[in-house]
């Protein structure tokens, strides 16, 4: 089952390029997760190429891809859906939770700007609170899953050791929920992409996704960017 609201917000002309601002705009009423400090891996993938791909599940994909979309370096973030097949791929098939998939987002970035160790530090410290299992907030259901999907053999080795380094840390107040998994990406529907930049007024992301960039912006300043990634 979901807490979010589908009924979505018209914006356009002026209000579009107020999106920006609106985001951040104080005042808005909050329920998200505080942001965990936690220390940067230990074990990173290497900068190969000039485009890397990696594919995170963890809640609501509404307030992934706004976070993800402020990270210098980003090239792009697609909502969608990982873990089942193409022919379930639906949001009215996913949520009724018997599908497989999980909410996620695909990141495309450039590995010389950044790199797939800091998209995991954010992703685990300010994104989701990986310690919850199948659900995230007012959400809950398998599809709202923490999970990590690897491109490849570099990705899932430093993924799974981030996991055991941050369950040693002792940052977190129980052991991390969040699974490695396999499972091709599925796009989601055209009304789900850029949901947070196209509808900041949204009572979900008022109340469960704008302090999320807030507190990117506090905790990754050096990673941070106004303008999110298209």
């Amino acid at each position: 089952m979901t807490g979010k609201i589908i009924t979505t917000l018209a914006i356009g002309g002026a209000a579009a390029l107020a999106a920006t601002a609106a985001v951040l705009l104080p005042g808005a009423p909050q329920a998200a997760e505080a942001a965990v400090s936690i220390p940067a891996p230990s074990v990173n993938v290497p900068a190969t190429g000039s485009r890397q791909v990696a594919v995170l599940a963890g809640g609501c994909f509404w307030g992934m891809e706004g976070v993800f979309e402020r990270i210098d370096g980003v090239v792009s973030v697609t909502s969608g859906y990982a873990g089942g097949t193409r022919a379930d791929a639906t949001y009215a098939r996913v949520t009724t939770e018997r599908t497989g998939h999980a909410e996620a987002v695909r990141i495309v970035y450039d590995p010389s700007e950044i790199s797939y160790g800091q998209l995991l530090q954010v992703y685990f410290s300010v994104a989701h609170d990986p310690t919850q299992v199948n659900r995230q907030g007012p959400d809950h259901g398998p599809s709202y899953r923490s999970a990590i999907f690897p491109q490849d053999a570099a990705q899932r080795r430093a993924a799974e050791t981030y996991i055991a380094q941050l369950n040693r840390s002792g940052r977190f107040p129980r052991r991390l929920a969040t699974r490695i998994e396999t499972g091709r990406f599925y796009r989601a529907e055209d009304y789900h992409q850029n949901f947070m930049r196209r509808n900041p007024r949204h009572p979900y992301i008022l109340a469960h996704d704008v302090e999320k960039v807030r507190d990117l912006r506090a905790t990754f300043p050096n990673l941070y960017r106004q303008r999110p990634a298209t």
